[in-house]
């Protein structure tokens, strides 16, 4: 079938095919309401699809955005199996469909160059999460677009940060587990890297204890991959060998959900048995048995936010935003944690 061309929009229309051009490239203010109206009918009716390979060699824009999450840890899970890429990426695509973009979505395994093929495909932008300060992110400055980075405590002021005060949230849990009476606190986390979202939970959780003038039990740290799989085995490990321990707080609801599956396997009820609270409210905490107690961050908000930042850069509209936004967090209270302190 013969593809449809401006012309052949702009014939069926009775408009000019410079009319049809400022329609589909964005400066539907140079034509008229009715005439516009005219060139809609007509492409729905000749169901004609804009080349954008050829606008962008035109407008040297190709109105499309890269999306990169790196695998930190040695995994090797499909990248949208976590319901927090799931959600983050669902704000960045509304946001940047509503603005007239698409998005290429790439993830990097551990190890490998951030320079993937998706980078170098002629982007207006890119949106990378949680990556660290190493050696790879100045090659990302040779790329020499407008970049967005979501949860990195990467301080450059090349690029700007969209992010949460993961310190914060991780006092926050620990400290409410420590106001329901809880004082042998489990932590059930992801690999505790230097200058990383884990790292900062983390420390988080060492703060409360201190301030608590309670001790820090190395032993209660169970430290592993930032999965369902692991929080199983943790909760597992908690059951059999710590009957002490009365509450876990879990760096994600991902872990934090395999806690309870594991502490169950165990016979240990929750929160009758052991308390669990977890840290990011994804969908599914509010649909599991128990419904999880947590760390709220407005994920999708998050990912509509970095969207606007990276849009507002490629269009020089960002001279007097802040560099970092940091989104608040709260305590979402459901049935996972027990008050002990009665």
């Amino acid at each position: 079938m013969k593809r449809q061309t401006i012309k052949d929009v702009a014939k069926a229309a009775g408009v000019s095919a410079a009319a049809v051009s400022y329609a589909i490239n964005g400066k539907e203010h140079k034509v008229s309401a009715e005439t516009l109206e005219k060139i809609k009918d007509a492409m729905s009716e000749l169901n004609y699809v804009p080349n954008y390979s050829a606008r962008s060699l035109v407008n040297n824009r190709s109105n499309l955005i890269g999306i990169v999450i790196p695998q930190t840890e040695d995994m090797n899970h499909p990248l949208l199996e976590n319901p927090f890429y799931s959600e983050i990426i669902s704000g960045i695509e509304a946001e940047l469909r509503n603005r007239g973009y698409h998005f290429i979505l790439s993830g990097v395994n551990k190890g490998k160059s951030y320079l993937d093929t998706s980078m170098q495909r002629n982007l207006d932008g890119a949106i990378i999460m949680g990556i660290y300060h190493e050696s790879f992110y100045e090659e990302l400055k040779e790329i020499n677009i407008p970049m967005v980075l979501i949860d990195s405590y990467i301080h450059d002021s090349y690029f700007r940060n969209i992010g949460i005060d993961d310190e914060e949230g991780g006092f926050m849990a620990t400290r409410y587990l420590i106001g329901k009476g809880h004082s042998n606190i489990a932590l059930a986390t992801g690999m505790i890297k230097k200058d990383g979202v884990v790292e900062k939970r983390f420390l988080g959780y060492k703060r409360a204890l201190k301030e608590a003038k309670l001790f820090y039990r190395p032993e209660f740290v169970y430290e592993g991959t930032m999965s369902y799989e692991y929080g199983v085995e943790a909760g597992r490990l908690i059951g059999e060998k710590h009957p002490e321990i009365t509450a876990v707080f879990a760096t994600s609801d991902m872990m934090a959900l395999g806690v309870i599956t594991g502490l169950s396997e165990c016979g240990k009820r929750v929160p009758e048995d052991v308390s669990v609270i977890g840290f990011d409210d994804i969908a599914i905490s509010k649909i599991f048995i128990p419904k999880l107690t947590t760390i709220k961050q407005n994920i999708t908000r998050k990912g509509i936010k970095a969207a606007e930042c990276l849009l507002d850069a490629m269009n020089g509209e960002d001279a007097e935003l802040p560099k970092e936004i940091i989104l608040p967090l709260e305590i979402v209270e459901r049935n996972s944690v027990r008050d002990i302190s009665e």
